[in-house]
């Protein structure tokens, strides 16, 4: 019994330490979600010191025909609206700060608006990701998995 019991904390630890030791630039790359309603896939890269996301796909990007990507018809800027909403960079200025990113902007066109957004790797492959307004606390977490 205190064999398994030492076995199952050493996997613990490792798992946790291995979790807190990756490094900010694992962020970059292919991400789809898992679990929300509406299907996404970013790309993360950096810029300077910070990281964005570009749009490559989602769910409800489509028009009917389910080729012709929508407008962004709801940006608060009107110079935006006739732009399409396949590739545009969404996610902005996330900055890595004690293994969290933070202080991120995250653009919604199905509604126009702009939200707080906060990450954490929890693995190399699962990215904690939330949205929200004010606090942390008012906001929807989504789980993304890599797939590049």
């Amino acid at each position: 019994m205190k064999k398994l019991l030492f076995a199952t904390m050493m996997f613990f630890i490792t798992f946790v330490s291995s979790a807190q030791n990756l490094s900010a630039d694992q962020i970059t790359g292919i991400w789809l979600s898992e679990d929300s309603d509406v299907k996404l896939k970013f790309e993360f890269y950096k810029s300077g010191n910070e990281y964005f996301g570009k749009l490559l796909w989602a769910s409800t990007m489509f028009e009917a025909d389910g080729k012709t990507p929508k407008k962004d018809p709801k940006n608060p800027d009107k110079q935006l609206r006739n732009r399409s909403r396949q590739h545009i960079v969404n996610v902005t200025h996330l900055r890595y700060v004690d293994g969290e990113y933070v202080d991120g902007k995250l653009y919604n066109p199905d509604d126009g608006r702009t939200y707080s957004v906060k990450a954490t790797l929890k693995t190399a492959n699962q990215l904690e990701f939330r949205g929200y307004v004010g606090i942390s606390l008012l906001g929807r977490t989504m789980q993304l998995k890599r797939i590049q």
